[in-house]
């Protein structure tokens, strides 16, 4: 094995508010002390249990991914395991995500964009 996996780190404009979203999305500890990071105004973090780290790092004139649009594509996205699609929906709307793929109803995933534009999948187990 030449590297192990620190953390995911997402891009964004606040980096407080996206660690907010996704703690109510999946638990986990916002900015907990650790020394591999430093947390200020332009990096946060979010523990989750397991062990994988979120990391929110702020960039000045953030440009969010399009959906669907090659000029500006997702480049990363983050699957996220639900039990019911409907129920999950209507947490994550609820905490800020906008919709940005339905589907056809029978599939078992939807696409989503977190408050900062980065798109994400609830994946019904």
């Amino acid at each position: 094995m030449l590297a192990r996996l620190q953390c995911v780190v997402l891009d964004c404009a606040e980096v407080d508010e996206l660690a907010g979203f996704y703690q109510s999305l999946l638990g986990g500890v916002v900015n907990q002390p650790d020394p591999r990071w430093a947390v200020n105004a332009d990096w946060a973090t979010l523990h989750l249990l397991g062990g994988l780290v979120l990391a929110f790092q702020r960039v000045e004139d953030h440009r969010p991914p399009l959906w669907a649009d090659p000029a500006r594509p997702q480049q990363s996205h983050l699957d996220l395991e639900v039990g019911d699609l409907d129920e999950a929906e209507e947490t994550a709307l609820g905490l800020g995500a906008t919709l940005l793929d339905k589907g056809d109803g029978e599939r078992c995933w939807r696409v989503y964009a977190d408050p900062a534009g980065h798109p994400f999948c609830l994946v019904r187990h």
